[in-house]
């Protein structure tokens, strides 16, 4: 059965949030009343215009006794000029307790990485929760990402099987901690991408190149859903410390919910112009987590950070690969640092990720290298939140960075030097694993000092001497040589900063 819904003739409405649309309801005949079916199949039909909703909800009135949902779902990609955006249609289901903006409804989504999923007591696609299919209305979320000017069409064909569910497994979650060393140096990557979202990698797979890239931590950061952290539990080991997140994609910007606690799911159905953002940050918080603004320049559409900073614990400046927009977010970065000194308020820690997805991104390039009191959660996320890290292009570069005054006063990475704004300050670098390239220093000043080229071993150490009156603030940065004449090489390395001066 096939049944055509015109946009044109629904109305929107708001969701406390985002404007949204409501189609028709699809219904279904209940087991009792099929008594010799073990499936009912219906498709709906439609178009959206250009200038659509974030999202559309399809009503699927779910009768007593099925024991699965599967849906498919396809929809047309024209050809469009050069310049103009295609189609681009999102998926995802909520059951029976509703859409609302942080209901518990909530059953999965995986964007458009999945031409069809399904949901079971016993089981769901990856991406999505399995649990209890319950009698009553249920919708698919379609999300236009884009839409071409010709507008798009699509189809979904739900399919209803009937009969006994399964059970529903109970989750288990890795453990908080790991084997450890002690107060040390724990180099971690915390935006990875497996089969539950949009990446190709199984986590077996991604802990194996976490291992090979000489990590201590993860994070796992799946697009708009926490179905992948009971599938975590396994990977975990003495050497491996793996925390659960969520990479909670808007249309407006990205953000990592890092380390929150086992099974938090974080919404994502606003803009900043709805002004809920501030909401799910302190939802982020009040679960264990930290918010992280992740790649808060990149070109992509929806990528770019729309929601300010006043609610970020941290900021992801470096995001794969290194390239142009990871220079703008470092800029946009330490200009965040020069107002916060002058205004005399709290600095925001910068940290570095991979965003790996598939063959042949690599994880742990780059890595954020954090010293904690040991390898655990909240000992991890301590660190991270006090800005006590740097992060290296992998595990091959280290580096150790202090400020010391002429009384014996000693600060590290994220600390403050406490000396009058005239005491002489010797900033020091010790750097390894970086043949060929310049180690300089900046200040709210910009760079004020640029060390020669280290040798061929790679190994090497910087000093400088300053005040606090001089420099407010000293960051280390480890570059290669340029690849544009004039503009600085691509990152090796670079720390947070140690603040100088009473």
């Amino acid at each position: 059965m096939c049944e055509d819904h015109d946009i044109g003739r629904r109305a929107l409405f708001v969701t406390g949030a985002a404007a949204a649309l409501t189609l028709g309801s699809v219904s279904f005949a209940s087991a009792a009343d099929s008594p010799k079916a073990a499936q009912e199949k219906k498709t709906v039909r439609g178009t959206l215009p250009t200038g659509s909703p974030d999202f559309v909800y399809l009503p699927l009135e779910i009768p007593g006794g099925v024991s699965e949902i599967h849906v498919a779902y396809t929809y047309d990609k024209p050809a469009v000029p050069t310049g103009t955006q295609g189609n681009a249609l999102d998926i995802g289901i909520f059951d029976e307790r509703g859409t609302e903006l942080g209901d518990a409804g909530f059953r999965g989504w995986s964007g458009g990485a999945r031409g069809e999923f399904f949901v079971r007591a016993d089981d769901a696609t990856p991406g999505y929760i399995p649990g209890p299919i319950h009698e009553g209305t249920w919708n698919i979320a379609l999300g236009p990402y884009t839409v071409a000017p010709q507008g798009l069409t699509y189809e979904v064909t739900i399919t209803l099987t009937y009969g006994e569910p399964g059970e529903t497994p109970k989750p288990v979650y890795p453990p908080e901690r790991a084997k450890g060393r002690g107060r040390a140096w724990y180099r971690g990557d915390c935006h990875l991408h497996s089969w539950y979202s949009d990446g190709k990698r199984t986590p077996a797979e991604i802990a194996a190149l976490a291992r090979a890239a000489g990590l201590d931590f993860i994070n796992t950061s799946e697009h708009n859903t926490h179905s992948a952290h009971a599938h975590w539990a396994d990977q975990a080991g003495d050497d491996l410390l793996i925390l659960l997140g969520e990479e909670v994609t808007t249309r407006n910007g990205h953000v990592v919910a890092l380390g929150t606690d086992p099974g938090t799911f974080v919404d994502w159905r606003y803009r900043a112009r709805d002004n809920r953002f501030g909401k799910y940050a302190r939802e982020i918080r009040r679960t264990g987590g930290l918010v992280v603004p992740a790649h808060p320049h990149a070109t992509c559409i929806g990528c770019n950070w729309k929601f300010g900073f006043g609610d970020a614990d941290v900021v992801e400046v470096w995001n794969g690969p290194y390239t142009p927009d990871d220079e703008v977010a470092l800029a946009d970065w330490d200009s965040m640092l020069v107002a916060s000194v002058r205004a005399g308020r709290a600095w925001i820690p910068a940290m570095g990720n991979s965003d790996a997805h598939r063959d042949p991104d690599p994880v742990g390039t780059p890595q954020t290298v954090v010293l904690a009191d040991d390898l655990t959660r909240e000992a991890i996320l301590d660190g991270l939140r006090a800005g006590r890290s740097y992060v290296a292009e992998s595990k091959s570069v280290s580096l150790a960075f202090s400020a010391s005054g002429s009384r014996g006063e000693h600060a590290g990475i994220g600390e403050r030097l406490p000396v009058d704004s005239d005491a002489p300050v010797t900033v020091r670098l010790e750097v390894t694993g970086a043949p060929g390239c310049t180690v300089r220093f900046v200040t709210d000043q910009g760079v004020l000092f640029t060390a020669p080229a280290l040798p061929d071993s790679g190994s090497g150490a910087a000093e400088w001497r300053t005040t606090a009156a001089y420099a407010a603030y000293v960051r280390a940065e480890v570059r290669h040589a340029p690849v544009v004449a004039g503009l600085p090489g691509p990152l090796a390395a670079f720390t947070n900063p140690i603040f100088l001066g009473r």
